[in-house]
């Protein structure tokens, strides 16, 4: 994931996912939609009557699926247990498996999808709460509905009171039929798995979880076609809102990252370039001119002493005269400190005073 610098500091914000940060944010939303559930009970009396007005508004339409379906569970075991068991689990064990292979392996998706499906489940439990709904499991027996999950509840860890294990019917809320989140989610699973799957297996996977969830819910007797509608709706309304809710919630989240559950920010280094290949590692010092020092000795070889038969263009017994050069002597500029070449003719004694005439 990329990182984000801060205007101002030096300092690189880390937008890496790390599951100690996303796992607290998932059990928060998920405690807060359980608790709102509870806290979301209405009459009873008032859910029985919007059950009522979604069963005559279906049969009116034609469009009451779950009578047949509850009859063909409840006739044949080998439907109904499994069925039983597929709405009782799957629904928790599926969607977190789901969230965990996009968290691992498409994690350039994984803000996008989580904020879609917490999205939905708090606009699914503003659902609940406005239209508290009696499933037709709990109708009067004179709708000719039977609940699967209490005829079957010798199968498996459930009771008479939904998926709920034995004894803690209590804490959950029976009257949140509309809409079915269990259609919602496994909506939400199938587009994930459709879009980022990639094996004919997957796909095939993608379509048929939420089918399948859709005929158990109706055939458990636990929702209404109706609520399945609504259950796709709710998510398709999420989708829509996924990005102003990001753009909302995105900056309070790294706030909250930054100051209960991640480390400060590291400041930003800045990395010399490497040296290039022959090049010494440490610092490049600049070369000084050296200072050539000549010796006497040096500088006297370099004036070239006449030869015999040069000197005889000099009459003998005469001296030079001054600023006079031998033939085929090479000019010679005095160096500071040298002494001047000799003007005498090669043989005379060094020092030796000329003869006066």
């Amino acid at each position: 994931m990329p990182k984000k610098d801060v205007p101002g500091t030096g300092r690189t914000m880390d937008h890496r996912l790390r599951w100690w940060t996303e796992l607290p944010l998932i059990v928060l939303v998920y405690a807060a939609y359980s608790a709102g559930r509870l806290l979301a009970r209405g009459d009873v009396s008032s859910a029985v009557d919007h059950g009522i007005g979604i069963l005559e508004a279906e049969r009116f339409l034609r469009l009451d699926a779950e009578s047949p379906l509850n009859r063909l569970f409840t006739a044949h075991a080998w439907i109904g247990v499994p069925a039983d068991f597929w709405y009782a689990s799957l629904h928790y064990l599926v969607t977190p498996a789901v969230l965990v292979w996009l968290f691992r392996s498409r994690a350039v998706h994984y803000r996008a999808a989580r904020a879609w499906l917490m999205t939905s489940t708090l606009i699914g439990l503003v659902g609940f709460t406005l239209l508290p709904t009696c499933p037709p499991r709990l109708l009067s027996a004179g709708h000719g509905f039977v609940d699967t999950m209490a005829q079957y509840s010798d199968y498996g860890w459930w009771g008479a009171e939904a998926s709920a294990p034995r004894g803690l019917g209590g804490m959950t809320n029976q009257y949140a039929a509309m809409p079915s989140l269990h259609v919602g989610w496994a909506l939400w699973c199938g587009v994930m798995l459709w879009r980022h799957g990639r094996s004919p297996l997957t796909r095939a996977a993608a379509v048929a979880y939420p089918l399948i969830t859709t005929v158990v819910v109706m055939g458990t007797a636990n929702h209404y076609f109706l609520d399945a509608v609504a259950g796709a709706v709710v998510m398709g309304v999420g989708l829509l809102l996924v990005r102003p809710v990001r753009r909302l919630t995105d900056p309070v989240t790294e706030r909250l990252r930054e100051r209960f559950l991640r480390p400060a920010a590291v400041p930003s280094l800045v990395v010399p370039p490497a040296p290039r290949p022959g090049t010494p590692s440490g610092p490049r010092t600049v070369p000084q001119p050296v200072a050539r020092s000549v010796a006497p000795a040096a500088t006297a070889a370099s004036v070239t002493a006449p030869s015999a038969t040069e000197s005889s263009i000099v009459s003998g017994g005469c001296q030079t005269s001054p600023g006079e050069r031998f033939p085929r002597q090479r000019k010679h500029s005095a160096l500071p400190g040298a002494a001047e070449p000799s003007a005498h003719p090669a043989g005379a004694g060094e020092g030796a005073a000329a003869p006066a005439r």
